[in-house]
């Protein structure tokens, strides 16, 4: 049954997600944003401290089992916290979502693997600096949105990876876009053995980020999400142990790939609900304040109805995002039409509705002094972020015919 009571878990992981993010993510991401070169930004004290301190309070753990040091919570209870932590610091929560991929994975797939446990998992649950955070490598420049594309054989991932005695060889260069790919101290690669199977010839590898072979491009200089790290990843003969494949190429490839996708867009929807909170939270206060024609411009019946919508926007988007949660938790990963639905729903709302509180600000709207343009600004990443919205329509939309 759904509930739309929290419990005293939630009540209060949310009450210190937003405690952090008032007092410590919000003016860290207000000052790293306005940094001109984002490579300075990811090579900063600042940015590092306040991961580090996201860190030492769980927060990149949330969602990982308590067996491993994890925090054990649901997918509703993680997603209500990246929508609080999105309301102060969007980039930085940004950062947070595929930061904990590989231990994910890991205690998904090969929880019975205590050398993988031990080597990835522990000391990710035990870091307190950030340091350990990582990154999951599918797009390339010619592999994009359609690495979702199962059927078309002529599909697949340029990256390879070929098994020469007792270890895996990985040669390739994934795309600017990944998140975290600058920054990463582990990676999820995924790389075509089959070129014949398409993309369902490629399998799933853990990648040291210290392995022989890999570097990072610079930090990708976006419009918005500017304290997210996206940069591409390159393998030049790359050698990991035959055992940090996790998972074999095959027919059991879509279903991995649409467990990550089910999962990763939800989080970005909920990002899009905290953006527009944020918006919507500043335009409101300034309206109660701001005067024009004798009277708050609250009062002006074209501003209410502005702000009114944007209310309306963020409680259905929540709803939407809190069902896919919940049908997450109840069969995990969920269901992926409705993931999809719900990502789609959301971050088109942002986009339109952040926009819309620009213009109740008005010329203060466009003011780097007010950070509404700000979140205009980041909204505008999330139809982009985990497929283009729409390519994941359509992907949605050949589910209809199912049950």
């Amino acid at each position: 049954m759904v509930d739309f009571d929290l419990n005293d878990t939630q009540k209060q992981i949310i009450a210190s997600a937003r405690e952090f993010g008032r007092e410590v993510l919000y003016p860290a991401e207000i000052k790293l944003d306005k940094i001109a070169d984002p490579n300075e930004t990811f090579e900063s004290k600042l940015f590092w401290d306040v991961l580090g301190q996201a860190f030492e309070l769980g927060f990149h753990k949330m969602a990982l089992p308590e067996e491993f040091g994890g925090l054990g919570l649901d997918a509703q209870t993680t997603g209500m916290v990246w929508e609080e932590m999105a309301r102060w610091a969007p980039g930085i929560a940004a950062t947070l979502i595929p930061g904990g991929v590989v231990p994910q994975l890991i205690s998904f797939l090969a929880r019975h693997r205590t050398d993988l446990i031990d080597k990835f998992v522990v000391p990710y649950c035990e870091d307190k600096t950030g340091k350990h955070i990582t990154a999951w490598c599918s797009s390339e420049p010619q592999v994009g949105s359609d690495g979702s594309n199962y059927e078309d054989t002529a599909v697949r991932h340029q990256t390879t990876a070929t098994l020469v005695g007792d270890k895996i060889v990985i040669n390739g260069a994934k795309s600017d876009f990944v998140s975290n790919g600058g920054i990463a101290h582990d990676f999820i690669v995924f790389a075509c053995m089959n070129s014949e199977q398409g993309i369902k010839g490629s399998g799933t590898f853990l990648v040291p980020g210290d392995a022989k072979g890999v570097t990072t491009d610079k930090a990708l200089n976006k419009t918005g999400l500017r304290t997210l790290n996206q940069a591409a990843v390159l393998m030049d003969e790359t050698e990991i142990p035959q055992d940090y494949m996790i998972f074999p190429p095959g027919d059991g490839y879509p279903m991995l790939h649409n467990s990550i996708i089910t999962v990763g867009n939800l989080a970005v929807g909920y990002l899009a609900v905290g953006v527009m909170r944020a918006a919507y939270e500043h335009a409101l206060q300034h309206s109660k304040e701001r005067v024009q024609w004798g009277k708050p411009i609250f009062e002006h019946q074209l501003v209410a109805e502005k702000l009114f919508e944007c209310y309306q926007a963020i409680e259905a988007a929540r709803a939407f995002l809190w069902k896919g949660s919940w049908l997450s938790k109840s069969s995990f990963p969920g269901d992926l039409k409705t993931s999809l639905a719900a990502k789609i729903f959301a971050t088109n709302l942002a986009v339109k509705h952040t926009t819309e509180m620009v213009q109740v600000l008005g010329g203060y709207g466009i003011s780097k002094e007010y950070p509404v343009e700000k979140y205009a600004r980041d909204a505008m990443l999330l139809r982009i972020m985990d497929g283009t919205n729409e390519t994941l329509l359509i992907k949605a939309a050949a589910h209809l015919g199912e049950g």
